[in-house]
C-alpha cells in the first residue's frame, strides 16, 4: 500500500552565464540545444560549467557549446530538493519500531536512532541514549506509544532527556493521545486525565531551537487543544486523507455514503467528508440500554462506511451496523483512526462474505497509531491497516 510522500519545494535550474571580452558579439540559441556563440574569447563559465563542453573551431568559425546531459533540469531540481529537506534523527520506543522503519523509508532525510531500553532488578527503567554527543545541533524527534500507564513513565524519561542534549529542535510524535476520552467532568470528583497528560507534555524542556513540537492524530475532542500550555506547540493532524485515498480505490466508490455513530463524530469529521452523502445516528437511553437510531440520511442500497475517531469494545459500532443493515444498506464497512480494542475486542468483528451486512463488515480500516493492535489484526479480514508513515514523515518537515 502506498503512503503519501512529502511535498518537496523545487527551484528552477540556474541559467547559463558566460563572460566575454569587449570584442565579443554573443549570439545564443535555444537553451536546451547546442548553443552557438560568435566571439573572440571566453573568460569563464558560471553556475553550471560541469554540464557543458566546448567545441572550438579556428578562424571565423563559431564556438559550439554542447550540453553534456539532457537531465539538467531534473538534476538541479533534485539537488535543490535535497538542500531544502530537513535532516531528522528519529528515535523510537520498542512498540513503534516497525512504524519508525516505515517512516524512515519515506525519506532519506530521516535517520533512525535507537535507545537501550533496559530495566533494573526492581523493574524501574534503566535507559541509555547511545552517541548522545552525535545528535548535538541536529533536529531530533521521538515516536512514542502510550499504550499503557507503565509505558508512559519510561518514555517520558527519554522525552524529557532528549531536548537537553543541545539538539537544534525536538518533535514528539504521539499518534494516539490515550487519555482523550477523559476530557470532561460529569460529577464533582471526576478527574479529567486528558488535562493531566496535556500538562505533563507541556512541561517538556525546551531545546536550543525553542519549545517542543507535538504531532498527534485525530485527538478525541477538539477542545483538548486548549489543554496544552504555551511551552509546547501542538500540531493536530488527521488520518482521514488516508481513508479518502482508500475509498477512491474501491470498485463501488461512486456508491459510498458516510455514517457517523453520533453527533460528536459528525462534528469531528463531516467537513473532511462533505463530498459524500451522510447519515447521522444517535444514541438514546432505554432503561439501562443505549439504542442507536438513524437521525438523518438514507442507507438503502448504499455501501455505508461508519467513521469515528476510535473504538474500544466496539459496542456502539455494532449497534450502528445493525440499524443501518435493517434500513437497507447493501454493504457496511467501518473506519477508526485509533483501534484500541482492549481485551481482544476486535474479535467481535467478522467479515461479510455473502451479502449479509447485519452480521459482518466488508472492510474495517484502522491506522497504525496503536502498534499492539496492528500486530493482532494484521492479515485478518475484514481489517486493513492504513499506515501513518507518510503523514508522519511529512509532519517532521514542518
Amino acid at each position: 500500500m502506498k503512503t503519501p510522500a512529502a511535498f518537496i519545494s523545487q527551484k528552477p535550474p540556474s541559467p547559463l552565464f558566460l563572460k566575454f571580452t569587449s570584442n565579443c558579439n554573443p549570439r545564443l540559441l535555444c537553451a536546451n540545444r547546442s548553443q552557438t556563440i560568435q566571439c573572440g574569447q571566453i573568460k569563464s563559465f558560471e553556475n553550471q560549467p560541469q554540464k557543458w563542453s566546448i567545441d572550438f573551431k579556428s578562424g571565423s568559425e563559431p564556438i559550439h557549446l554542447i550540453q553534456n546531459s539532457t537531465s539538467t533540469a531534473a538534476t538541479s531540481a533534485s539537488e535543490s530538493a535535497s538542500r531544502t529537506m530537513k535532516k531528522v534523527c528519529l528515535f523510537y520506543c520498542p512498540e513503534t519500531h516497525s512504524l519508525a522503519e516505515r517512516v524512515a523509508a519515506q525519506s532519506d532525510a530521516i535517520e533512525l536512532r535507537s535507545i537501550n531500553w533496559r530495566k533494573f532488578k526492581d523493574g524501574f527503567p534503566n535507559l541509555f541514549i547511545p552517541n548522545a554527543h552525535g545528535i548535538r545541533g541536529q533536529h531530533v524527534a521521538f515516536l512514542a506509544s502510550f499504550s499503557s500507564p507503565g509505558k508512559i513513565f519510561e518514555q517520558l524519561s527519554v522525552i524529557y532527556a532528549l531536548p537537553k542534549l543541545f539538539v537544534s529542535s525536538f518533535t514528539l510524535v504521539l499518534p494516539f493521545f490515550p487519555t482523550g476520552t477523559s476530557e470532561r467532568m460529569e460529577d464533582e470528583g471526576d478527574v479529567a486525565t486528558a488535562f493531566t497528560l496535556a500538562r505533563i507534555l507541556s512541561n517538556i524542556p525546551t531545546s536550543r531551537g525553542g519549545p517542543t513540537s507535538l504531532v498527534t492524530f485525530d485527538i478525541h475532542a477538539l477542545q483538548e487543544r486548549f489543554y496544552f500550555g504555551d511551552t509546547i506547540l501542538p500540531c493536530f493532524e488527521s488520518a482521514i486523507p488516508l481513508l479518502l485515498n482508500r475509498l477512491q480505490q474501491l470498485p463501488d466508490s461512486d456508491n459510498i455514503s458516510i455514517a457517523f455513530p453520533d453527533d460528536g463524530a459528525w462534528k469531528r469529521f463531516h467537513k473532511q467528508l462533505q463530498h459524500f452523502p451522510m447519515i447521522v445516528c444517535n444514541k438514546v437511553r432505554d432503561g439501562n440500554q443505549r439504542i442507536v437510531r438513524i437521525k438523518e440520511g438514507d442507507p438503502r442500497g448504499r455501501h455505508i462506511v461508519i467513521v469515528d475517531d476510535l473504538v474500544q469494545s466496539g459496542g456502539t459500532l455494532i449497534e450502528c451496523q445493525k440499524v443501518l443493515a435493517a434500513h437497507g444498506a447493501a454493504k457496511i464497512s467501518a473506519y477508526v483512526t485509533h483501534g484500541i480494542f482492549p481485551n481482544a475486542s476486535w474479535e467481535r468483528f467478522k467479515q461479510d462474505t455473502g451479502g449479509k451486512p447485519e452480521s459482518g463488515l466488508t472492510y474495517f480500516w484502522i491506522s497504525d497509531s496503536c502498534p499492539v493492535t496492528v500486530k493482532e489484526v494484521m492479515s485478518k479480514p475484514p481489517f486493513e491497516v492504513l499506515s501513518l508513515a507518510g503523514s508522519i514523515a511529512s509532519a517532521l518537515q514542518i
